[in-house]
């Protein structure tokens, strides 16, 4: 067994190790707003995540991934196949360290940025600061800060909404069958169009934007009447006052947390099975290619890693992001579920590398700051924040020591 070889099969193991970090972390943290406004469960949640991640990430993912440089270093200018090897690997297993760190202490944090920081450190050592795309890096530091101010913002005028024109009216049963339709079009629409510009299936149709448009209004007019017209038949229990709304928008929040589970599956699994692949390349070409194809067996390696990791150690960050920063109901989850999404789907479409947990984390503080900040723990969020600023120098610091040693020891 040559390096080479050597390599590739460490790489799957850490590849896994990622996924299952990326299913105790990201997934779980997209789930907790549905669990802490008990729309679902935590088994509930641990077996809609898990299983349609799986599906995601294997049926919806791409089987053609970027070799996971992610535009953050030029890695051209690293030249030896062998360096950048061992680098990748390096990058992959110090951003699984720190993702399972932060897993087993209940903060959620981002597996995007947690490789892309990993990438940049290894990028640094092997080729020198002039390898790093700064400009890149300064998008990423950026979006700390306006995605989840986004989703706050998003959130926070979405349940204020809800609240002015359905919970606080007298007949906001009448106003519950008036508005929700509205909003499970909005959401329907959302959907479709993170479902065309976000999954690899989606932009694999190459349909022209006025067709899509055209597709998500058609669809969303359709759901509209079709929700319209199941909530007039539906006898809501007027004494049950607003738990009796909580209701009609529980069944909504179970929607949009299954379409949740499914996309991050097909998106996130990259930041996994990227490297994987990139190594996988290497390995059996010795060249590294802009390029690389992924094997269905490295997507499905991925796809139980992220379900096993959701199945074992999921509660945590759920518990922290959907109990402990602020209470939500199903009204306010809600509008976190929505805040998130909008926000991940304008961004993206921008070429803003904004990251899931951070909109989903902005979201829950926006809904808590709609009641007054004595509704939100700052104590909790201060942690949160913490490890946000120190994930990149971490995870890079950390890939340096891997990628130094493991230098040392075999090149």
């Amino acid at each position: 067994m040559d390096i080479y070889d050597l390599f590739f099969y460490m790489s799957l193991g850490a590849g896994f190790l990622m996924a299952f970090n990326l299913g105790a972390n990201d997934v779980a943290n997209s789930m907790a707003s549905a669990v802490g406004a008990r729309a679902i469960t935590v088994k509930q949640a641990i077996l809609i995540a898990g299983s349609l991640n799986f599906v995601g990430a294997v049926v919806l993912g791409s089987h053609v991934t970027a070799t996971v440089s992610k535009g953050i270093i030029n890695a051209s200018e690293i030249g030896d196949p062998k360096v950048m090897m061992v680098g990748m690997f390096a990058a992959l297993l110090a951003a699984a360290i720190w993702v399972l760190i932060s897993t087993l202490t209940s903060l959620p944090v981002s597996s995007t940025h947690s490789i892309v920081g990993a990438i940049m450190g290894f990028g640094i050592v092997a080729g020198g600061p002039g390898v790093v795309q700064w400009l890149k890096m300064g998008g990423i530091v950026m979006s700390w800060i306006i995605s989840p101010f986004f989703a706050a913002g998003i959130s926070f005028f979405i349940f204020s909404h809800i609240r002015k024109h359905i919970l606080y009216k007298t007949d906001f049963i009448a106003q519950a069958r008036k508005w929700a339709p509205r909003w499970v079009a909005l959401t329907a629409a959302l959907v479709i169009f993170s479902f065309l510009y976000k999954t690899p299936v989606g932009k694999g149709l190459g349909l022209h934007w006025s067709a899509s448009l055209v597709l998500a209004l058609g669809l969303s007019a359709s759901v509209w009447l079709l929700v319209r017209r199941l909530l007039q038949r539906m006898v809501i229990d007027a004494e049950a006052g607003a738990e009796a709304v909580e209701g009609v928008f529980r069944k909504m929040q179970v929607g949009t947390s299954c379409y949740v589970a499914l996309s991050q599956g097909a998106n996130d699994v990259a930041n996994a099975i990227g490297p994987v692949a990139a190594i996988y390349l290497i390995a059996k070409q010795h060249v590294l290619l802009p390029e690389a194809e992924v094997p269905i067996s490295i997507l499905i390696l991925g796809g139980l890693g992220i379900a096993l990791g959701i199945t074992l150690l999921g509660h945590k960050v759920m518990s922290t992001v959907g109990e402990k920063i602020t209470t939500l109901t199903n009204t306010r989850g809600f509008a976190v579920d929505f805040g998130a999404a909008s926000t991940v789907l304008v961004a993206s479409n921008m070429g803003l590398p904004v990251s899931t947990t951070h909109a989903s984390v902005g979201g829950v503080v926006g809904v808590g700051l709609a009641r007054g900040f004595s509704a939100v723990d700052f104590r909790v969020l201060g942690r949160i924040v913490l490890y946000w600023v120190l994930t990149v120098p971490i995870a890079a610091f950390t890939s340096i020591v891997l990628f130094v040693l493991m230098r040392w020891i075999l090149l």
